[in-house]
């Protein structure tokens, strides 16, 4: 098995939040746990239609990181967008087409 794909496996198995915030502590050091954590309030700041310019603004962040993100959650089959719809209880519509993504 790929080591990404061992990781995978292991974090689907841990189902208790304190296990999973303890495996992450132990994996990341404190730098790597601020970008996660990080990417993440971006990517919901995103999903939640906040402009990409106010997002940059809020977190002192460059547009690229934004716009990753922004092509994360417009690529079809997003896994980020689907756990983000289900945490805000939105029901799932299929995915549209792929469109070209506007300049920043």
């Amino acid at each position: 098995m790929k080591p990404l794909a061992e990781i995978a496996a292991v974090l689907c198995g841990i189902q208790d939040p304190k296990t999973m915030d303890q495996l992450l502590r132990e994996l990341f050091t404190g730098g790597e746990l601020a970008t996660l954590e990080l990417r993440w309030r971006l990517l919901k700041d995103l999903f939640d239609g906040t402009p990409q310019r106010k997002i940059a603004e809020t977190h002192r962040i460059s547009l690229c990181k934004i716009t990753r993100g922004s092509k994360v959650l417009k690529k079809r089959g997003s896994v980020v967008r689907k756990i983000l719809e289900a945490a805000r209880g939105d029901h799932h519509e299929p995915d549209p087409p792929d469109e070209p993504l506007p300049p920043p």
